[in-house]
C-alpha cells in the first residue's frame, strides 16, 4: 500500500516555487485571476505526485512577505519541506523566515532546489549553493541533498524525482494517534452536493458516512462525500489532502481555521498553555502580556502572552506561558504553532501546545505550575499523570486523552492500567457507564470532604442515626453527585462509613436523644403499632408530644432506619409488621390475576378511605401493584 507524505514548498516570492511544482506534476497550482494576472502565488495551491512507494501531496505556498499568514496557513501538516532558492537571486528574506517557520513547525526532513539554473555560469551556482548550505547550517536541512533545476528548460527535473524518492524513503514515519484530524483550509459549494471543505488530513482516518466534530464550535456533522487528490474514495487517512462533502452546515460557516476531528477527541478553549521559545532570528524579544498574532494550524488570532516563568541565561530557550485567545481554537498536545508580530511585521518565535483550555494560572499556583510543567515530559505516563491531574473530576474519553497527552488510543488503557497499578490513579464511577481516572491525592481529600460534610450533618441532625446520600451531595456541590456516592461507597468499604443505598452515617456515629426524646420514641412506636393499619399520622403524633413536637419526625426517621417502622408517604408510617400484613394480604388477594379497586382495598384491609388511598399509592410505588384504569393488579416486585 502507497504511503502518503506532504511536502511543502518555502522561499522567496518569484523563486520558481509553482513552476517547479508544474513540471514535477503537470499542475498549475495558481488557480486563482489574480494569481495568474499578477505572476504571484497569493493561497496555497496543491498537486499530486507519485514516486514509487509513496503518494507525495505537494503544498505551494506563498513566498510574498504579505502572504506569510497564507503561507503559514499552507504550510500545516506537513511531512517534508523543499526550499527553493532562485540563483540569480540567491538567499532572500523570505527564504531565511521560510526556513525559520520550518523550523518552528517542526519539519525534519527535506530537501534544497536550485531553480533557474539555466541563467547563470557554473561557478556563480557553486557559490549561491555555498550560501544556501550556510543558512541551513544547525537546521533540519543541514546535509540535505541539493538538486540544481531549470522549470524551464527542464534540467535537473528527473535527478529532482529521484532525490524526492530518497527523502520519502529516508522519512521517519509520523506518530499517528488514530485520531481523525483535518484543519480546513478552503472551503466552498458544488452544485448537486453542498459544502465541500479541504485539507490536509493530520492524523487517523474518516470514512464516508462517519460522524466529525466540527471546532472550535463542538457541533457534529455526517460526511456525504470523500475525494483524495481529487478523486472520489471511501476514506481518506493521514498524509491525504482530502476534500470532505459535509451534511449539516453551510459553506460560509466554516473555513480556514476550522478543524474536523473524531467526536470527542479534540478540545477548543481560548486559554492554552505552551513552551514558547523566540527565535534566535526575532529582531525583538517577546514582551510580557504583549498582543501577538498566534499561527496555529490554519487558524489566525490574536493572543496576549503571559509567561509563567521567568526568562533565564539563554534568552532562546524555552519558557512556559499561557497565550489568552481573542476567540476559541482547538489544539493538540505537541501541535506546534507560530507568534508573529504584525507591525512591523517579523516571526519572533513559536513552540509547542501543552495543554488547551486549561484555566488562567498565577506564577504563586505551584502545584498548577508543576502540573502544566509535567506535560513537557516526554515520558507519555508522566503526562498522561499530569493531564488527570489538571481535568480533576471531569471524565475524559480514550480519543480526548490521546489528542491532550500526546499518545496514541491504543496506548491509553494501557498507560492507564500502570498508573492504575502504581498508585498514582483510582477510577471512580462517575455515572452513564463513564469512568473519571482521579489522581490519588485528589481522591483521598475527596474522602476527608466527604467525611467531614457527614459529620457536619450529624451535627445539625443528632437525633438521626445516618444522613441522605442525597443531602452529603449537596453539602459538595463542586462534585458530581455520581463521584459523591462512590466516594461513599470508598469509605464504606474501608470502614469509615456504615452505608446503604440511601443513607450513609460515620461508623462511630450515635443517635443522640435526650432521656425525654427516648421516651417519646418508645410512645411513638407503640401507638404505631397499636393502630395497626390505621395509626395516627405525623400531625397527630406531633400534637400529642406536646412541647417536643418539633422532634417527632426526626424520631420517624430514627425508629425507619432501624427498620422498626415503615414509611408509607411522609406522613403515615406502619409499623414494620403491619406494614408487611398489608403485602400479604394483597398478594394473596391477587395471585390468581385478578384486580382491586379502592374500595374494595379498603375492605380487603378493614381500614378507611384516608389510609387505603395512600397504601394504595405506596403499593405501586413497591410495585407490588401496578395501576390498570380504576383497579389494580399484582405487579412485578410481587413474586420477588
Amino acid at each position: 500500500m502507497a504511503r502518503d507524505l506532504v511536502l511543502g514548498t518555502a522561499g522567496h516570492i518569484d523563486h520558481g516555487k509553482t513552476a517547479l511544482v508544474r513540471a514535477l506534476t503537470g499542475v498549475d497550482t495558481d488557480r486563482l485571476p489574480a494569481e495568474k494576472e499578477r505572476g504571484i502565488t497569493i493561497e496555497p495551491g496543491f498537486a499530486a505526485l507519485d514516486l514509487g512507494d509513496f503518494r507525495l501531496a505537494l503544498v505551494d505556498v506563498p513566498g510574498h512577505e504579505r502572504f506569510i499568514r497564507n503561507m503559514l496557513a499552507g504550510a500545516t501538516g506537513l511531512d517534508l519541506a523543499m526550499l527553493v532558492v532562485a540563483v540569480d537571486d540567491s538567499v532572500m528574506p523570505q527564504t531565511r523566515e521560510h526556513l525559520e517557520i520550518l523550523r518552528l513547525l517542526g519539519l525534519r526532513g527535506g530537501l534544497i532546489v536550485l531553480t533557474k539554473c539555466d541563467l547563470v555560469e557554473p561557478s556563480w551556482l557553486d557559490l549561491v549553493e555555498d550560501d544556501v548550505r550556510a543558512l541551513v547550517q544547525g537546521t533540519f536541512l543541514e546535509g540535505a541533498a541539493v538538486v540544481r533545476t531549470s522549470a524551464a528548460s527542464g534540467l535537473g527535473i528527473d535527478a529532482l524525482k529521484q532525490a524526492l524518492l530518497e527523502v520519502c524513503e529516508q522519512a521517519r514515519p509520523a506518530v499517528d494517534s488514530g485520531v481523525f484530524r483535518m484543519a480546513v483550509d478552503r472551503s466552498f459549494s458544488v452544485a448537486g452536493h453542498g459544502t465541500v471543505v479541504t485539507g490536509t488530513v493530520s492524523s487517523g482516518r474518516v470514512a464516508v458516512g462517519d460522524e466529525v466534530e466540527w471546532q472550535p464550535l463542538g457541533r457534529r456533522l455526517r460526511v456525504r462525500g470523500l475525494q483524495r487528490h481529487e478523486r472520489a474514495a471511501e476514506s481518506v487517512g493521514r498524509g491525504a489532502r482530502a476534500a470532505v462533502n459535509l451534511a449539516g452546515v453551510h459553506h460560509t460557516e466554516i473555513g480556514r481555521g476550522h478543524e474536523l476531528a473524531t467526536p470527542g477527541a479534540l478540545a477548543a478553549g481560548r486559554v492554552l498553555t505552551v513552551e514558547l521559545a523566540r527565535s534566535a532570528a526575532a529582531p525583538r524579544a517577546f514582551r510580557q502580556r504583549g498582543r501577538y498574532k498566534l499561527h496555529l494550524g490554519t487558524a489566525e488570532t490574536t493572543v496576549v502572552v503571559a509567561f509563567l516563568e521567568a526568562e533565564g541565561a539563554d534568552p532562546a530557550a524555552p519558557r512556559l506561558a499561557q497565550l489568552l485567545l481573542a476567540q476559541p481554537a482547538a489544539a493538540y498536545h505537541g501541535q506546534p504553532f507560530v507568534l508573529r508580530e504584525e507591525s512591523p511585521p517579523a516571526t519572533l518565535g513559536g513552540g509547542r501546545i501543552l495543554a488547551v483550555g486549561s484555566r488562567r494560572c498565577r506564577r504563586r499556583d505551584l502545584l498548577t505550575l508543576e502540573r502544566l510543567s509535567a506535560l513537557r515530559s516526554r515520558d507519555p505516563l508522566e503526562r498522561l499523570a499530569a493531564l488527570l491531574s489538571l481535568s480533576g473530576l471531569t471524565p475524559l474519553d480514550d480519543a480526548m486523552l490521546a489528542t491532550q497527552a500526546g499518545l496514541a488510543v491504543g496506548a491509553i488503557q494501557p498507560a492507564i492500567q500502570v498508573l492504575e497499578a502504581q498508585g498514582a490513579i483510582v477510577p471512580l464511577a462517575a455515572g452513564s457507564r463513564r469512568t473519571s481516572r482521579v489522581p490519588e491525592a485528589l481522591v483521598r481529600e475527596l474522602e476527608d470532604r466527604a467525611r467531614r460534610a457527614i459529620l457536619r450533618l450529624h451535627a445539625v441532625q443528632p437525633r438521626l442515626s445516618s444522613v441522605a446520600r442525597a443531602a452529603v451531595a449537596a453539602a459538595l456541590p463542586d462534585v458530581p453527585p455520581e463521584i459523591t456516592s462512590t466516594i461513599i461507597d470508598r469509605l464504606r468499604d474501608q470502614g469509615i462509613v456504615a452505608a446503604d443505598a440511601r443513607s450513609a452515617a460515620l461508623a462511630t456515629h450515635q443517635p443522640v436523644l435526650t432521656q425525654a426524646e427516648r421516651v417519646l420514641m418508645r410512645d411513638i412506636l407503640a401507638k404505631i403499632e397499636g393502630g395497626g393499619l390505621s395509626p395516627p399520622d405525623v400531625s397527630e403524633l406531633a400534637a400529642q408530644a406536646g412541647a417536643l413536637g418539633a422532634s417527632v419526625p426526626d424520631l420517624l426517621a430514627l425508629l425507619r432506619e432501624e427498620g422498626r417502622i415503615a414509611e408509607i408517604n411522609p406522613q403515615l408510617y406502619l409499623s414494620t409488621q403491619a406494614e408487611t400484613e398489608v403485602r400479604g394480604r394483597v398478594v394473596e388477594r391477587l395471585k390468581d390475576g385478578g384486580a382491586l379497586t379502592m374500595s374494595e382495598l379498603r375492605d380487603l384491609l378493614g381500614t378507611t378511605r384516608k389510609y387505603a388511598v395512600p397504601l394504595g399509592e405506596y403499593l405501586d410505588r413497591q410495585r407490588i401493584t401496578r395501576r390498570e384504569g380504576d383497579a389494580r393488579k399484582l405487579g412485578p416486585a410481587a413474586s420477588a
